[in-house]
């Protein structure tokens, strides 16, 4: 597999990563902190990230990139859900 090939991959499963947590991170602005349904909204969207990162073959080294998109999603989600209530 080549750079370009293994770059775009990457940048496809953050990209999906950070898509993917938009609507939980909207739904965890809705829960008490640290309660199940927080955790669940939190750590839900990590085997589908992990399923696609082993389908594809990407390395573990990618993991940072993927965590970062994750938790990008979750704050704009959740910035998405407090100004819909302004």
């Amino acid at each position: 597999m080549g750079d370009a090939n293994r770059i775009g991959i990457i940048a496809a499963i953050a990209l999906f990563a950070l898509i993917v947590n938009l609507p939980f991170g909207y739904l965890r602005t809705k829960t008490r902190k640290f309660s199940l349904q927080w955790f669940l909204c939190v750590h839900m969207p990590i085997p589908l990230i992990v399923v696609l990162r082993l389908s594809t073959g990407v390395s573990y080294k990618a993991i940072p990139v993927f965590l970062i998109a994750s938790i990008t999603g979750q704050v704009f989600g959740g910035r998405i859900k407090r100004n819909t209530l302004k």
